[in-house]
């Protein structure tokens, strides 16, 4: 998916939002947990009854990996899912992953190629050629953390480094590796007074911001500091929506949730 086409499906759903499929089995209706696959019963639920209010899904792979091979077939069925009913939708890997060269290849092939996800969360400890081989993926993304939600944060991403926090350094060096236009970065909704000095080093490029819900974020405070012109933003939302009942009226309590947060953003996106 192109950048343009996820703009042109912000504004035909007047919706910026992000559903984040973090699937946990302690906590999904118990109905579902005597079917073949609950995970992907749960998700196919979820994504019927939201998808026209988002332009977005992220799995996070931990919920997946922790079920081994079952696991990875209830996320392979979630994005053949996707990606045969739902192509207007771009689709998340939140893999945080980032190894040296070959390694990186090899879960670039895995996510683009194989899985079929328009993009991947990446970590930059590792510095370009560990992020260089998820840009070389004609209409692919790579997202990199740069200053997130978690409390901490501010172990390494706000300490100075020769006058610069290091996730400026981050952001910074990051505009001079090879195909940077095909990054986007995770920016913590619980950060939102950071976005302005963000947006001098990167104005133009998606942001992915977790922690609106949940977590505390302000939409509004995001949307004032972090959007652009062609909107820019990804707003993700995970527990709040998917988790909004444990009970057979799971999926429509989802979509109201969901519903709930695309009006704040349909009458945000008038603004521009």
């Amino acid at each position: 998916m192109t950048k343009d086409f996820l703009v042109a499906q912000i504004h035909k759903k007047h919706s910026f939002l992000c559903i984040g499929l973090d699937v946990d089995l302690n906590k999904i209706p118990k109905h579902l947990l005597t079917s073949e696959d609950p995970i992907y019963e749960f998700n196919k639920a979820i994504i019927d009854a939201t998808h026209h209010l988002c332009v977005a899904y992220k799995p996070n792979l931990a919920f997946y990996e922790a079920h081994g091979i079952k696991g990875w077939a209830a996320l392979e069925k979630t994005i053949t899912y996707l990606n045969s009913n739902h192509s207007d939708i771009f689709t998340i890997a939140d893999a945080k992953r980032g190894d040296i060269g070959n390694t990186s290849s090899m879960y670039a092939k895995a996510f683009f190629e194989d899985l079929g996800f328009d993009s991947v969360t990446v970590a930059p400890y590792m510095g370009k050629d560990s992020v260089e081989p998820f840009l070389e993926f004609k209409d692919k993304h790579a997202i990199l953390l740069a200053l997130t939600s978690n409390e901490g944060a501010f172990d390494f991403q706000t300490k100075s480094v020769d006058g610069l926090e290091l996730y400026k350094q981050v952001l910074i060096t990051s505009k001079t590796w090879k195909n940077s236009n095909n990054l986007m970065y995770v920016v913590g909704a619980t950060q939102a007074e950071y976005l302005a000095e963000i947006r001098q080093i990167i104005p133009n490029s998606f942001l992915l911001v977790p922690g609106v819900g949940a977590q505390g974020g302000s939409l509004e405070e995001v949307c004032k500091y972090g959007m652009t012109n062609d909107v820019g933003l990804l707003i993700n939302s995970s527990r709040g929506i998917i988790y909004a009942s444990n009970e057979v009226d799971f999926a429509n309590a989802a979509k109201l949730k969901a519903q709930d947060l695309q009006e704040q953003m349909a009458l945000l996106l008038q603004s521009l």
